[in-house]
């Protein structure tokens, strides 16, 4: 299996989208696809469950991301320490976005490398599940996640910017054209969260209860953006986003409404305590410099 072949497929398990997966490598879906046939057939044995509707690794595909997973995160690591050392930088700040509104988030980084031009910045965008794993795995050194986040291994870091909420339904739902929501009527409905988020966190997204007691019921969880909002658009769910998703995501078929008493949420810097370096605090402080104060 070529290295080329294996960075498409950790993508594409992670994203669980081949139109996504292509973007974020550059490549056509085409050759997403054809490359991931050609695994299958080396392998003898199916890697993903393709529906019109989602893709999801078999237990296969599993196995081969667990055992993968680690060996190419050597390999990538070697490969950047070696492209650190030609451009004679000594070391790299890798940050994962969760929120969508990478245009406005711009002027930190840009404020980071004029003021630190030795160290290279990259940003990614941050998988939707298991987010704090990929942090602890070191895939990120640094993450831009809603709040609170009360980890004890993790030190949060000023706030990037605060978001008010809006309530995504499709064009043909029953509140399709409500001028607004309260968090009361969420509980008529069926919602979604990515798996295994940590409750005080998932909670600040969206509450297990309403003001008056009435349970939110959760329904499936999903690993990816595009499984999420494809849920809203098919009525079979509604979902609480920060407002600048409305902004930075077009989505046909959609209305947003505005939800009168769901607090804003903050976006903050978030980084694993024991790797705490100078360039993080560095970065950090540039944060802390330019951020408007909080609403």
């Amino acid at each position: 299996m070529e290295l080329r072949d294996i960075e498409i497929f950790l993508t594409l398990a992670e994203e669980l989208h081949f139109r996504r997966t292509a973007e974020r490598l550059r490549l056509t879906p085409a050759s997403i696809t054809q490359s991931i046939r050609k695994q299958e057939r080396q392998i003898g044995a199916l890697l993903f469950e393709r529906t019109n509707r989602s893709v999801r690794l078999t237990a296969v595909g599993e196995q081969l991301r667990s055992d993968l997973r680690p060996v190419y995160l050597e390999l990538e690591d070697s490969v950047r320490r070696a492209k650190l050392a030609a451009r004679r930088t000594t070391v790299e700040l890798r940050v994962g976005l969760l929120p969508f509104n990478t245009g406005t988030l711009r002027d930190y980084w840009s404020a980071f490398r004029g003021r630190h031009p030795e160290c290279a910045l990259s940003i990614h965008r941050a998988p939707f599940a298991d987010t704090f794993g990929a942090l602890r795995a070191g895939v990120f050194d640094a993450l831009v996640v809603w709040l609170p986040v009360e980890e004890p291994d993790l030190t949060v870091g000023p706030v990037l910017f605060t978001d008010e909420r809006r309530l995504a339904v499709s064009e043909d739902h029953e509140l399709a054209d409500a001028p607004s929501v309260s968090v009361e009527s969420f509980a008529d409905y069926r919602h979604a969260v990515g798996p295994d988020m940590p409750p005080v966190w998932e909670a600040a997204y969206l509450p297990f209860v309403t003001p008056s007691g009435r349970p939110i019921e959760r329904g499936p969880a999903v690993t990816t953006s595009d499984e999420l909002i494809n849920l809203v658009t098919s009525g079979e769910i509604v979902h609480a986003f920060p407002a600048h998703v409305t902004e930075y995501w077009a989505v046909p078929h959609i209305r947003w409404l505005p939800v009168t008493d769901l607090p804003p949420l903050p976006y903050a810097l978030v980084w694993r305590s024991a790797a705490e370096s100078e360039p993080l605090r560095q970065l950090a402080a540039v944060v802390a410099d330019l951020a408007a104060p909080a609403a």
